[in-house]
């Protein structure tokens, strides 16, 4: 008696790898300008330590553009819209360890040569802007320095720990369970939703956790990563409508200082709800396709120097405006481009020779399968 042939068992499917997108080059290009807009405001829309770095207060050495620079912290808000697109974007179909490993081979290397740039210019004698100390330098390498409340390295640096916790809460509650367009919609209302309660509870723990100020912005990008997909969907562009709404009202509750008489610069209502729409608009735009012509090469550039160059404008900045301007005696103007174009510099090496070659490998050690999940590790049924 022969036996019976041998049940072939088809192995199961691997998920499925993420879908590539198309380099959304119009998208690299918005980066830039949200992040000059904030160095306009570092260099020329506030007071504090720029007005050492100057000699004198900003109002004095831009008597009318100061009023317009003033609104460029608002490229925060910009970014937080880019930023909930494009992390919907690329959490779509992904693993939460290649996830996580794609969010932290992208943030930590240039971010810590930041932290050793800024902290060893600022212990040099002739620099006179305040050095942290050694202990609060080293805990900012863990980007944890704003909860534990340490003094920070890089000023810049609180945006990057609102970031640090949209990542998380997209990655529990999509990329872990697996991205799908009904998820990814319940994400968004549960969030402005539980924002929204947060606000009025007055619970600082719940108000860590959901940032209810800058929850809008995160949403309304990823609505309008939602809207890219399908273009046609109204819920989608129902989340978009609502996260503008409640956008622009924590941006001009928190921004508008017509009631104090000593504010550097005085921003109008209009002009917060101005700029706030710009960015909504602009990443919408781009979500469309409107801006497919927008696909020049250059752009890829610049949007790979802006996140170095956001870290370092600030601080490296005011060295280099004081150097300039009171040391060399260069006109504001001429100042304030040249140290723009020397940030620019300085973040196209941070890139060329940091990023570059440790991303990737950063990258591919944090994806890696540890020994415990390889087929060979795993009992025989």
């Amino acid at each position: 008696m022969t036996a019976p042939p041998a049940i072939e068992v088809p192995p199961l499917p691997e998920r499925a790898k993420p879908r590539p997108e198309p380099r959304l080059r119009a998208l690299d290009g918005l980066r830039l300008i949200a992040a000059l807009m904030v160095a306009g405001y570092h260099y020329g829309g506030r007071g504090g330590d720029v007005t050492k770095a100057w000699g004198s207060s900003a109002q004095h050495q831009f008597p009318t553009l100061h009023t317009y620079f003033a609104y460029g912290c608002l490229g925060v808000q910009v970014f937080f819209v880019i930023s909930g697109f494009v992390i919907c974007m690329s959490g779509w179909g992904r693993t939460l360890k290649s996830f996580f490993a794609s969010r932290a081979s992208r943030l930590l290397p240039a971010y810590w040569l930041a932290i050793v740039l800024v902290t060893a210019v600022f212990a040099l004698p002739a620099v006179t802007f305040k050095a942290v100390s050694p202990s609060d330098a080293l805990v900012n390498l863990t980007m944890l320095q704003q909860p534990l409340g340490v003094d920070r390295v890089l000023g810049v640096c609180w945006t990057l720990w609102a970031e640090i916790r949209f990542y998380a809460l997209f990655a529990l509650l999509v990329v872990l369970p697996g991205a799908s367009r009904r998820r990814v919609i319940f994400f968004c209302a549960g969030w402005i939703l539980a924002a929204a309660i947060t606000q009025g509870a007055h619970q600082p723990l719940l108000d860590i956790v959901l940032m209810p100020e800058y929850a809008p912005f995160f949403v309304g990008g990823v609505g309008l990563y939602l809207v890219h997909r399908d273009r046609s969907d109204v819920y989608a562009w129902g989340i978009v409508a609502v996260s503008w709404l409640i956008g622009q009202h924590y941006a001009v509750r928190s921004l508008w200082n017509a009631a104090d008489p000593h504010a550097f610069a005085h921003r109008t209502s209009f002009g917060i709800m101005l700029v706030v729409t710009f960015g909504f608009v602009a990443v919408a735009a781009i979500a469309l396709g409107w801006l497919h012509w927008a696909n020049w090469r250059w752009l890829t550039v610049a949007g790979a120097l802006t996140y170095p160059f956001y870290l370092v404008h600030e601080h490296l900045g005011w060295v280099v405006i004081k150097v300039l301007h009171r040391s060399l005696h260069i006109p504001s103007y001429g100042t304030f481009l040249l140290t723009v174009a020397f940030m620019l510099l300085l973040a196209w090496l941070m890139n060329r020779y940091v990023e570059k070659p440790l991303t990737p490998r950063m990258r591919a050690a944090l994806g890696k399968a540890t020994p415990n999940s390889s087929p060979a590790s795993q009992p025989t049924p």
